[in-house]
């Protein structure tokens, strides 16, 4: 759902309370302290005109209560005008930009983006048919200043692979379907780790896993079916052998990190993996808005 859309259906705070309602009770408003459907609006004061009463436990309550939107004074047309941000943008939308464009607090934009992102948590659902698995690394380059100093000066250097300083993330996706990511520790990435990546998140019987030559992978055919690329000599091998599905995810990821996030913790990294994720799982899917704001509401 696009900007202008949004303006059309939701012109006001009352549209969108409306539009909440709908989504989370089916019209009939229903306690989320008691689940009492003993329920009535409150019309006696204009500040609660968008409240409800529950005769039940006698409180008094809105549609936001228990959800991402509770405790936040900022009108819902814009939380639904960031979320169209965020879901329209591939590579993302900083917090900055989105305090440009909504007119807010860059402190408030930054939540109002974490709030979304905690709505896109991947599922639990399992990988099936042909399945490329890769990890990469992901992080700032290194300041020119930085560039200067000795290689060989462990403070400065950055080699690029597996020797790097950057943060690991690992992803399994299938053809023409999902993906799954998730950062792990760099020494995990050994085979046993790897191992236990497979069995929690790829259907082992009915899927056909496809790697490049890291020895980590070298076993991985005692627990499924197997391929590898060998990316010293090929990109692909005997046709439909490669990675480059999952390699493709990869730079969607990088130049949203680099270039629109120039900085994402470790602390907040696996959030950043799962919007990616959850909005490269949903890019054809043309309820994408309405499925966000659903999770949002039971998050």
């Amino acid at each position: 759902m696009n900007l202008i859309s949004i303006f059309k259906q939701f012109p006001d705070q009352e549209s969108c309370i409306n539009y909440l309602e709908q989504k989370r009770w089916n019209g009939k408003p229903i306690c989320p302290y008691c689940n009492s459907e003993n329920t009535n609006k409150t019309h006696s004061v204009e500040t609660q005109r968008f409240r409800n009463y529950c005769n039940g436990c006698c409180k008094s309550f809105s549609v936001t209560v228990g959800t991402i939107f509770e405790d936040s004074r900022l009108p819902l047309q814009k939380w639904f005008l960031a979320i169209s941000l965020m879901l329209n943008a591939k590579k993302g939308i900083s917090s900055r930009q989105l305090a440009r464009d909504l007119e807010l607090p860059v402190k408030t934009a930054w939540s109002v983006n974490h709030r979304i992102r905690k709505a896109m948590k991947q599922d639990n659902g399992l990988l099936s048919g042909i399945v490329e698995m890769d990890e990469t690394y992901v992080g700032g380059k290194p300041r020119k200043e930085a560039k200067k100093k000795d290689d060989n000066d462990d403070d400065f250097s950055n080699p690029r692979g597996r020797g790097t300083k950057k943060e690991c993330v690992v992803g399994m996706i299938e053809r023409n379907g999902k993906v799954k990511a998730k950062n792990v520790e760099k020494g995990t990435l050994k085979s046993k780790d790897l191992k236990e990546l497979v069995r929690a998140n790829i259907d082992l019987e009915n899927s056909t896993l496809m790697t490049d030559e890291y020895r980590g992978y070298m076993t991985m055919n005692r627990i499924i079916n197997h391929l590898s690329v060998n990316h010293q000599k090929q990109y692909v091998s005997s046709g439909d052998i490669h990675t480059n599905t999952i390699e493709s995810f990869w730079a969607i990821l990088k130049r949203g990190i680099t270039g629109q996030f120039h900085k994402v913790s470790k602390k907040y990294l696996n959030s950043y993996v799962d919007e990616f994720c959850w909005r490269f799982n949903n890019r054809k899917n043309q309820m994408m808005f309405d499925d966000l704001v659903g999770n949002m509401l039971s998050a």
